[in-house]
């Protein structure tokens, strides 16, 4: 049996595990602590920009590519590149490979990569939509095989994508993961007018400005302190009320969104940390889809669980819960490469 080393670099977690190719995976504390008898590595890296769609062994050529692009997700591909640098010199025997979160959304048409700016930054500068939360939603698609499938990621990032015959046609994050539905500590979606008039008035600066957004926007802004759904779901405070309702709001709004692009819906999947564990914003956002035909089952909703449905009888979409294994897929993508 050939064991993969998969190394997660989360914008709120380092997850690390050695992964089997029978799908057997076994958490691991530290990259001090890795076995040294596995036989490659494989890396998720969030933004592989426009050069890399697919994925790569790694090399000093392809890190210094990397490092690049990291400002382009500065959450996530600046620790997913001290994990690479790391592991490369503690298993300087085995194969790196990274694996891409955008390569999953490399199927979106232009009408749904495309920004309405002018033809110099799309074509020169390379502004485009590229989406992210590849790995889960391609496992989800995996673990849910309709034709037509909605995927909510919601996690410390969240994102809402549209699945169809398991190709991704449609996503709300874009050029960076800040774009979409509210996040945990990211804004989501917001205007860049009131961006604009920010900076020229109230003297931000660039990076006060991208630290906002990033790191004290999402929950933690609308609640005033913190951006764990369980305490804002145990909270009475007004703010913490606000938060949720507009969190779970904007999440059903980008799941009606995705039917457009679906021509309806066969499947909704929540997957990721609050997307598994929230009983709460599941019935939320599932309540405001009832005239999509979700109705969602209360007690199996309440039960909740690893890999369930919990739609109720009548409901015309199927709902589960997807426990999201965005190891397996990264390692067997490493797998495919070096023909292991």
């Amino acid at each position: 049996m050939t064991r993969v080393l998969v190394v997660n670099a989360g914008s709120t977690s380092l997850k690390l595990s050695v992964v089997g190719d029978d799908g057997s995976a076994v958490s691991v504390e530290s990259l001090a602590g890795a076995p040294h008898d596995v036989d490659a590595v494989a890396h998720r890296v969030v933004h592989g920009g426009p050069r890399f769609s697919n994925p790569v062994v790694v090399d000093d050529e392809v890190a210094h590519a990397l490092a690049e692009i990291a400002q382009i997700a500065p959450l996530h591909d600046p620790p997913a590149l001290g994990a690479i640098d790391d592991a490369r010199r503690k298993l300087p025997e085995v194969p790196h490979v990274a694996v891409f979160d955008t390569a999953f959304h490399a199927t979106l048409p232009a009408v749904a990569s495309t920004y309405a700016v002018p033809r110099r930054w799309r074509e020169e500068w390379g502004i485009r939509r590229y989406g992210f939360h590849g790995l889960s939603v391609q496992w989800a698609a995996e673990q849910v095989p309709v034709r037509r499938l909605v995927v909510c990621h919601l996690g410390g990032g969240c994102s809402v994508t549209a699945v169809l015959d398991g190709r991704s046609i449609d996503t709300t994050m874009g050029f960076t993961p800040l774009e979409g539905v509210p996040m945990a500590t990211r804004s989501g979606s917001f205007d860049p007018g009131a961006l604009l008039h920010l900076l020229a008035t109230r003297r931000l600066t660039d990076s006060e400005a991208s630290h906002a957004l990033e790191h004290d926007s999402g929950l933690r802004g609308l609640s005033d302190g913190t951006d764990r759904v369980e305490e804002l779901e145990a909270s009475t405070l007004p703010a913490a009320r606000l938060a949720l309702d507009l969190y779970t709001y904007r999440i059903a709004g980008a799941v009606a969104s995705m039917t457009v692009a679906l021509d309806g819906i066969d499947a909704l999947v929540f997957t990721a940390g609050v997307g598994e564990n929230s009983a709460f914003v599941r019935e939320r956002v599932c309540g405001l889809l009832r005239h999509l035909g979700l109705e969602l089952d209360a007690v199996r909703n309440r039960r909740g669980g690893r890999d369930v449905d919990v739609q109720a009888p009548e409901s015309s979409v199927r709902i589960a819960v997807i426990h999201a294994r965005e190891d397996i897929v990264a390692a067997r993508a490493a797998r495919s490469v070096l023909g292991i």
